[in-house]
């Protein structure tokens, strides 16, 4: 049975979704695709060469080491392997244009997009950790972020996901336990987020005008916030977390503050 091997470098992705992408268009066939990653020694070469003749297979590679990528060519003539060399010929032509050698460091676009990903991943996580939501996997946050409500558990897990963090943000309502995950995970990693009442009843009036009725009584009377903030303070001290007053603070200040913080209790 024919079979596929992709030798590379790096992880084989590259190679692995364009080989793929051909076989598609055989769509009454199986071909089976061996991935081959990670290839940085001549000995890898010779075995994956042997391999590929013992099973009548084709040799497809990606490798941007020129010394490697020569080697298994020379390989592949001599066990008389079918070989297709993805990237020799677009380097070498890149070579010639640009008068300039290529590096030949495996990995190196993922590297060089390694924070774009991190940074991505993160605001998917803030996206989908929201507001006590997945509660589950409360222990995968880099950071957990808890307070009550409008004390601006959001926009700061969202602006400390664009730098790359993973953040959770909890709840807290008065009247009603925590859950009790919050107690469990990495109390050095959890920030309580603290606030003026009287800051905080403007920031609830602007919602309440935004969403008119729905809100529960008492969402806005001063006497009520303050025993919601004296039972968050409550919850800070009990689970032994970090507290931060966020008053009259720019979230881009506040989430580096927030930062500093997780970063010395977990030195």
């Amino acid at each position: 049975m024919l079979k596929i091997f992709v030798v590379s470098g790096g992880d084989g992705a590259s190679g692995n979704q364009l080989v793929r992408t051909a076989l598609a268009q055989f769509p009454n066939v199986d071909v089976p695709v061996v991935i081959v990653p990670q290839v940085t020694d001549p000995a890898q070469l010779e075995q994956v060469a042997a391999e590929a003749a013992a099973d009548g297979g084709i040799l497809v590679h990606t490798l941007v080491d020129t010394t490697m990528r020569e080697r298994l060519i020379n390989l592949a003539y001599e066990k008389k392997l079918a070989h297709f060399d993805l990237m020799g010929p677009l380097l070498n032509h890149l070579q010639r244009q640009l008068k300039q050698a290529p590096l030949g460091q495996p990995g190196l676009y993922r590297k060089l997009r390694e924070h774009d990903l991190k940074r991505i991943e993160a605001i998917e996580f803030a996206v989908d950790h929201d507001d006590g939501q997945r509660i589950h996997d409360l222990h995968r946050a880099e950071i957990v972020l808890t307070g009550v409500s409008r004390v601006g558990k959001t926009p700061m897990s969202v602006y400390l996901s664009t730098l790359g963090w993973k953040v959770a943000n909890v709840p807290l309502v008065k009247g009603i336990e925590p859950p009790p995950i919050l107690f469990e995970v990495d109390h050095r990693r959890v920030v309580g987020l603290m606030i003026e009442p009287g800051q905080l009843v403007i920031y609830r009036q602007r919602r309440q005008q935004r969403l008119g009725a729905g809100l529960v009584s008492g969402y806005t009377e001063p006497q009520g916030l303050v025993e919601e903030l004296e039972f968050a303070r409550q919850v800070f001290r009990k689970g032994g977390f970090a507290v931060f007053d966020v008053t009259d603070k720019p979230v881009e200040e506040s989430a580096q503050e927030i930062i500093g913080i997780i970063t010395r209790r977990l030195a």
